[in-house]
């Protein structure tokens, strides 16, 4: 293989309950590095970390890959090292830059973008502080409430609160009179919509508290609205630049981990139908949210918009948005003009940048 191709280091997979759909996602880019547009310019290296942390080398990468699911741990070249890295899966001076391909804790939140940085090596996305801001959403909505940007009410809690009976009724108390009913619980570091759950009673409401508690020890609720659920891609690192916006309408009672991953139960409307002067704002509110948090290179960032009384609030940003089949982000560039097979090829430009 020519020497002049940029070997690209591929990482996918991941401790955190997003696994799969870092799978899907790879498999995506992967594709759309090699894609005939690309064949002169990247070579892949895949490197794939296993529910336990463990990174493995190009041959079980790739063996992932084919089979398009999780390897189970019996059937991982034995013995197991113990979990986490241990050593690096390929000679690190083999790939020359890195595109983390992750989802969720250990892989989006700022981690692996700190070990490419002490490796020198420039790499795909955010570094630590946008990645780590952009991760734990109450960091996030705290950067984007200090940068004046328009956001639902909500209140953040830790799951410590949940064990102490008096100090569980006044958040209830509290939570019921501050935000009401429905509402929504988050766990603060997971993505893909896992670990949320919807409340109307304070029943749903403690439950969803205490699904959450297992899966993060800081935990988001957010009030419910009545709005839109848009979506709007950005990309760039000195100069960011804004997709045309999406929408996301489903058949459920919310976008919820099912919805947003199974074929058929959610449609998009790319562009969506939206005055231009309401589209450019939230084009202006996605770069904005982009600058709040120190995101740059990708991100996906989702607002709510309510027709009727023309307010937008700014949701959340994604700084390593999904990029399976169905996922907005290369959706929404394909629809700006920039093909999947152009869009990985500026990233990997705007890494080196």
């Amino acid at each position: 293989m020519p020497t002049s191709l940029l070997r690209v280091g591929v990482v996918f997979g991941g401790e955190s309950g997003e696994h799969a759909v870092s799978i899907q996602s790879a498999l995506t880019v992967i594709k759309a590095l090699i894609a005939p547009d690309n064949q002169d310019r990247f070579e892949v290296i895949p490197v794939y970390i296993d529910r336990e942390g463990r990174w493995w080398g190009p041959t079980v990468a790739q063996h992932v890959l084919d089979q398009n699911h999780a390897i189970n741990s019996e059937d991982l070249p034995q013995p197991l090292p113990a979990p986490g890295l241990r050593q690096w899966p390929v000679d690190p001076d083999t790939v020359d830059l890195w595109y983390p391909v992750l989802h969720g804790p250990n892989g989006e939140d700022g981690t692996v973008q700190g070990l490419f940085t002490l490796m020198n090596k420039p790499f795909v996305g955010s570094g630590v502080l946008g990645s780590a801001v952009g991760m734990d959403k109450l960091a996030m909505k705290a950067a984007f409430a200090a940068a004046g940007l328009s956001q639902v009410p909500y209140l953040g809690l830790n799951a410590i609160d949940l064990e102490e009976p008096e100090r569980l009724e006044q958040l209830l108390t509290r939570l019921e009179k501050e935000l009401g009913y429905p509402c929504f619980v988050k766990p603060a570091n997971l993505g893909s919509s896992v670990g949320i759950t919807k409340a109307r009673t304070r029943d749903e409401l403690l439950d969803g508290l205490h699904q959450a508690a297992v899966l993060d020890t800081r935990l988001l609720v957010e009030q419910g609205v009545k709005a839109r659920e848009l979506e709007c891609a950005v990309l760039g690192r000195r100069h960011l630049r804004a997709s045309v916006v999406g929408e996301i309408r489903f058949d459920a009672d919310w976008y919820d981990y099912e919805t947003k991953y199974t074929e058929g139960r959610s449609q998009t409307l790319i562009p969506a139908p939206l005055p231009a002067s309401v589209s450019q704002q939230i084009q202006a509110m996605a770069i904005r949210a982009c600058q709040a948090v120190h995101a740059y290179g990708q991100a996906r960032v989702d607002v709510f918009y309510d027709e009727t009384s023309g307010q937008i609030w700014l949701n959340e940003i994604n700084t390593l948005p999904g990029f399976t089949s169905q996922s907005m982000y290369p959706t929404l560039w394909e629809a700006t003009g920039i093909p999947l097979p152009q869009l990985v090829a500026q990233l990997v430009d705007t890494a080196r940048e």
